[in-house]
């Protein structure tokens, strides 16, 4: 081989593998709008819900999930006025965490709950924790109730939907909670909220399941930690175990359709770490 087709070959070569590079960039691209559950900033958020708010949304959130504190879901404000205000940080509240522990056999309270979250103009009413259950005829009558709370929740005209821990991906006589909830709720009635973290505390491979079951999630917690001791300690984003370049493509492949930060213990502050996890999610490219 003379030297021109040396340079020839070698440079059809490179041009393929700038190409090849190329469309590897263009593939992979950042998750757009973000949100924040408030949970992470619970320290601080009663006392300022409007400031904290709108520090938030200068950050960078451009979508929040809340939670039922002492003041309820809207934090003291009516649903025309908290609709209003959020519009003037151009923030949507797309959902809530809400006490369905306590309501969920007050079906007048659960209503309230749903038409509450409804005139907000919130999607999403989600349950947020219901803990580990002894047997799986336990959780029959969770899953039963998550049918039952779906159904009303559309008649108000919001989702209901389930938040995980770690419990119901730990397996019980051979069978994964979490799994049996997805078989036996109704998905006209019932969604669910993958949590990043939790799931991969349980030893579950996250990627695996939302290429089965991706379909059935509508928003996730992108939420990371690493283990001390034996025991998962939250951390700022990209700082800890979760793979999230990995799972959040598979969960955007799958049809995720809302990316909510939470953090629940902080190297320093609540939001120091609110700060940095916007920061990290405005990079993330995926």
């Amino acid at each position: 081989m003379n030297r021109r087709d040396f340079l020839k070959r070698t440079g059809v070569l490179a041009a393929g593998a700038f190409a090849l590079n190329q469309t590897a960039a263009l593939a992979a691209k950042n998750i757009g709008v973000f949100g924040v559950q408030l949970y992470s900033v619970r320290g601080v958020l009663p006392a300022d819900p409007k400031g904290i708010m709108t520090q938030l949304a200068q950050m960078g959130y451009r979508q929040f999930e809340s939670y039922q504190g002492n003041q309820g879901f809207l934090w003291g404000m009516s649903p025309k006025e908290i609709k209003s205000f959020l519009n003037d940080i151009n923030v949507k509240m797309v959902s809530t965490h809400f006490n369905y522990g306590g309501q969920a056999n007050k079906p007048d309270e659960l209503k309230k709950s749903f038409d509450m979250a409804a005139e907000a103009g919130l999607t999403y009413a989600l349950c947020p924790y219901i803990g580990a259950q002894k047997s799986f005829d336990d959780w029959k009558r969770i899953a039963d109730g998550f049918n039952k709370a779906g159904e009303l929740a559309r008649q108000s005209g919001v989702k209901f939907g389930y938040h995980n821990h770690d419990y119901s991906f730990k397996a019980l006589d051979g069978k994964i909670p979490q799994e049996y909830l997805l078989a036996n709720t109704d998905p006209k009635n019932v969604l669910f909220e993958l949590d990043l973290c939790w799931i991969d505390v349980a030893g579950q491979n996250p990627v695996e399941h939302l290429k089965k079951y991706g379909k059935r999630y509508e928003l996730c917690h992108i939420k990371d930690y690493k283990k001390e001791n034996g025991k998962p300690v939250q951390n700022d984003l990209g700082k800890g175990n979760v793979d999230f370049k990995t799972t959040l493509k598979t969960a955007r492949d799958n049809g995720m359709k809302y990316f909510i930060v939470e953090q629940e213990e902080y190297p320093t502050s609540p939001m120091e770490s609110m700060k940095m996890d916007a920061e990290y999610m405005k990079k993330l490219s995926v």
